[in-house]
């Protein structure tokens, strides 16, 4: 006899329909399990073994073959564990075979009968309801499977449970979908004293999702103005939050299956390494710049990480995708992110001050600066100097203007932003490109001359030209221009800086 069940294989956020076989032969007893698993699945045997044992069931003394097709396919994770104990119990006679056939299962088994947590519960859902079949999975990710709409799910808490819900003894009550709660914790901007400059830029990166790099020496606020940027940005849209959580689910990051509400805020380590900055690994895992999605990546201390870490990033930065490829896997991952970077101009910090320099300025700046590649400094919007908060500024009251009242006029440039790109795959101006973006930040003829000029002048590569466009056209709409200006254009001019020795 054989019976069938659903599952899926992951490839990105992307799922495989992948068809559970199970056959109860005559023969001498045996537990074959085929289908190219890796290690975690081949385990399943042991576990499914042990649970049913757990439960009062003991396997057939017949030969089992559990066949996982396509054959060709690898099939990695512990949640192949749920489908193959469903396929053993329908072909054994405990539950209806035909009633676990309209059902997508994952979970991994305790050796207790238990249903544990698996990874990418949100898109095997979805991939569920497109498909018109119900999800089986684990009780505490129940609430994360029902934001897949009507879909028909079963969180279960242990493998007796769902033998006791088909057999009608016990009915699994549908899960309710959660978000996470936002306890309103982000850090506001009248904790810091100063930076005026700093931040102004940090509003028009929040404003239009403009990448932003600040450069100073230590101690003069860097990393609390980027820890302050999330208390700037507005909630995700539900669309967004469903991307994100989608990457998350994969990841095995989403807290009790709860959808994120509240833009990611990514700040990895400076040793990190390529698969942890763009994903890869055994598994082709997403990485922290996919985990970062429709959110933040703060880099602080730029140059100290990998050289090849950085040159990674700029493909996701250009198109918004991170491409895994691997000898067994080639996937892709949604990376829309914004990057804010923070650094020194040199390794001892204090270049522009002779008083606390090292013996090797203005050399070491240069040095340590390079480490930045002109392709992926090309590729930041906003380039502004943070320097050392004077004794003056330290003891002067909290300013006046926090978060809030900088987080309103973010809101409603944000707001024009959406109404703009309407009915478009774009939502901010960072995103603008083409025939478009002259649409909407073509500037006047003053504006038009004077960005001539400085084109010339600071030799802007044409990804610079774009990207100060897109910067004045979130400097107009925060100041609510229909148009773009010759002031505009004067301040986007003004972000883009040079580096030593190097053109922008």
């Amino acid at each position: 006899m054989t019976t069938r069940t659903a599952t899926v294989a992951f490839s990105g956020i992307d799922c495989l329909d992948i068809d559970v076989q199970v056959q109860v032969a005559a023969g001498m007893p045996a537990f074959t399990l085929v289908g190219l698993p890796d290690k975690a699945v081949g385990e399943s045997r042991e576990r499914v073994r042990a649970a049913f044992n757990a439960i009062g069931l003991a396997l057939p003394p017949k030969r089992i073959t559990v066949n996982l097709a396509p054959a060709d396919l690898l099939k990695e994770g512990s949640h192949f564990d749920l489908p193959i104990a469903l396929g053993l119990l329908g072909a054994m006679g405990v539950i209806p075979a035909d009633e676990i056939a309209g059902y997508v299962a994952l979970g991994e088994l305790g050796l207790d009968g238990s249903i544990a947590p698996v990874a990418g519960v949100l898109p095997a859902a979805i991939a569920a309801n497109a498909s018109e079949r119900g999800l089986i999975c684990p009780l505490s990710q129940g609430s994360e499977a029902a934001w897949a709409g009507e879909v028909e799910v079963l969180a279960a808490p242990s493998l007796l449970g769902l033998i006791n819900h088909f057999k009608g003894s016990q009915i699994l009550a549908r899960p309710a979908p959660r978000r996470m709660e936002d306890d309103g914790a982000c850090l506001d901007l009248k904790d810091i004293k100063g930076q005026e400059s700093a931040k102004r830029a940090l509003e028009v990166a929040a404003a239009g999702a403009h990448n932003l790099l600040m450069m100073g020496p230590p101690g003069s606020g860097k990393s609390m103005l980027a820890a302050r940027l999330p208390g700037l940005l507005p909630p995700l849209e539900p669309a967004e939050a469903l991307e994100v959580s989608m990457n998350h689910s994969v990841a095995g990051q989403l807290a009790e299956g709860r959808l994120l509400t509240r833009r990611p805020f990514r700040d990895p380590h400076h040793s990190a390494s390529v698969p942890s900055l763009v994903g890869g690994g055994m598994r082709a895992r997403p990485g922290e710049v996919s985990l970062a999605h429709n959110g933040v990546l703060f880099l602080d201390e730029l140059p100290e990480f990998q050289r090849g870490a950085l040159e990674a990033l700029r493909q996701p930065l250009e198109s918004g995708r991170a491409v895994v490829a691997r000898a067994n896997a080639h996937v892709t991952y949604p990376a829309r992110i914004q990057l804010v970077a923070a650094m020194n101009p040199c390794r001892c910090g204090h270049l522009g001050d002779p008083a606390l320099a090292c013996s090797k300025a203005p050399k070491c700046g240069q040095d340590y600066q390079s480490k930045i590649s002109g392709p992926l400094f090309d590729r930041i919007d906003l380039h502004v100097e943070v320097p050392a908060v004077s004794p003056a500024d330290l003891s002067l009251p909290p300013p006046a203007e926090g978060s809030a009242e900088v987080a309103a006029r973010v809101a409603a440039a944000r707001a024009l932003q959406l109404d703009r790109y309407r009915g478009t795959s774009i939502r901010t101006n960072a995103e603008a490109d083409g025939e478009l973006l002259m649409k909407i930040a073509s500037p006047d003829e003053a504006g038009r001359r004077l960005l001539t000029e400085a084109a010339e002048r600071m030799r802007l590569s044409a990804r610079g030209w774009h990207r100060v466009l897109r910067v004045a056209r979130t400097l107009a709409d925060l100041q609510g221009a229909e148009t773009v200006g010759r002031l505009q254009v004067a301040e986007a001019l003004s972000y883009r800086r040079l580096m030593p020795g190097r053109a922008a």
